[in-house]
């Protein structure tokens, strides 16, 4: 790892367009650049915070801002999708062969995030986001690296205080004089081979974001819903009144429901677990949650919400999930769970049915 002089494409820019005049007088072309033109490319912002504006955001507008111009690549939570950068996790991870780099495990100075989010995010439409949202967004990528509480208000004023577990994690970059040696014979510039062979090929796949990602999944989840019988149809009212745990057991069976409903998890992996080796994470783990009471996970510190719903009896039946899976602050005031919630019934139905096969 190395820290290489600040050196950045607005600047190298920037003293292009000072050079102006002399290209201009030699070629006859362009003109000198005005101040506002070079303001306009020189957005970048240095460690000690020169470049920041004046501004703030909190990590509950984040979240929000977040899902809307940021999650449809970088997950609900920070976690990643499909082959889009992870922005959280990975503590613990850069000692491995193949470490988890992420603004919470890796990078070393959060002006470095805030300047990448502003200049270049959101993909495909860069620069339109206000210093307000940018702190916001910066914020909650914070929270989501469990760096920050939710209630925290990230400032041009308090951004500098915030310090990133690898901030120590580089050192100088003296390759110039410690690897001198390396550079004194002239370069092989022709014939440096005696062949020249392609031994493999990559193929890189699902590199593009999908405005209706969750299209997938509620495809799949149509395909395996079982057509209504007769009987269904002549008599829905007969239907509706069986016992909720037989529905409940015929969902869970329905193996290809499952399998839509572990796509659709991948958005709560970031904080939850389930299965055999499941632990607590951010979230409780959800072994058994389908059924049981509200809070009832051993080791987890719940909210004061979530305490007072278990004192009031709550119970996670098909219902009570789905509604608050629909909208979790919502149906929660003061649940410490910061998901924005799923759009579509037919993906929570399927969570919900993938959830009950780890009991």
């Amino acid at each position: 790892m190395s820290k290489f002089p600040k050196l950045t494409l607005t600047a190298s820019l920037a003293a292009l367009m000072l050079a102006a005049p002399v290209s201009a007088g030699n070629y006859g072309l362009g003109r000198p650049a005005l101040p506002e033109e070079i303001a306009a490319w020189d957005l970048d912002v240095s460690p000690d915070g020169t470049g920041l504006p004046a501004g703030s955001g909190s990590v509950e507008d984040g979240e929000a801002i977040f899902a809307d111009y940021c999650a449809i690549c970088h997950g609900d939570f920070a976690e990643g999708v499909d082959n889009w950068p992870k922005l959280a996790g990975g503590e613990g991870t850069l000692d491995r062969e193949d470490p988890l780099k992420t603004v919470g495990s890796y990078w070393p100075y959060l002006t470095t995030t805030w300047d990448y989010v502003n200049r270049s995010m959101p993909f495909g439409n860069a620069q339109t986001l206000t210093p307000n949202e940018v702190y916001a967004i910066v914020a909650y990528i914070l929270y989501s690296n469990d760096l920050v509480d939710d209630d925290f208000v990230l400032s041009n004023e308090n951004l500098l205080d915030v310090e990133l577990p690898n901030a120590e994690g580089f050192i100088l970059d003296d390759r110039e004089t410690a690897e001198a040696h390396f550079w004194t014979n002239e370069p092989c510039m022709s014939d440096c081979k005696d062949s020249v062979e392609i031994t493999m090929r990559a193929m890189v796949l699902d590199v593009t974001p999908e405005e209706t990602r969750a299209k997938k999944v509620q495809e799949l989840i149509r395909r395996t819903k079982p057509e209504p019988s007769r009987e269904e149809v002549k008599a829905p009212a007969e239907a509706a009144e069986q016992p909720a745990a037989e529905t409940a057991s015929a969902s869970a069976v329905d193996p290809e429901l499952v399998a839509a409903g572990e796509s659709v998890f991948k958005k709560c992996k970031a904080c939850h677990q389930v299965g055999a080796d499941a632990k607590n994470k951010t979230g409780p783990l959800l072994n058994g949650i389908v059924g049981a009471p509200a809070g009832h996970v051993d080791g987890f510190k719940y909210s004061k919400a979530m305490q007072e719903a278990a004192e009031g009896g709550l119970v996670w039946s098909d219902a009570e999930l789905a509604a608050f899976l629909t909208k979790p602050k919502d149906y929660m005031k003061g649940t410490k769970m910061s998901f924005a919630g799923l759009k579509k019934d037919e993906e929570i139905e399927a969570v919900i049915a993938y959830l009950k096969s780890f009991e």
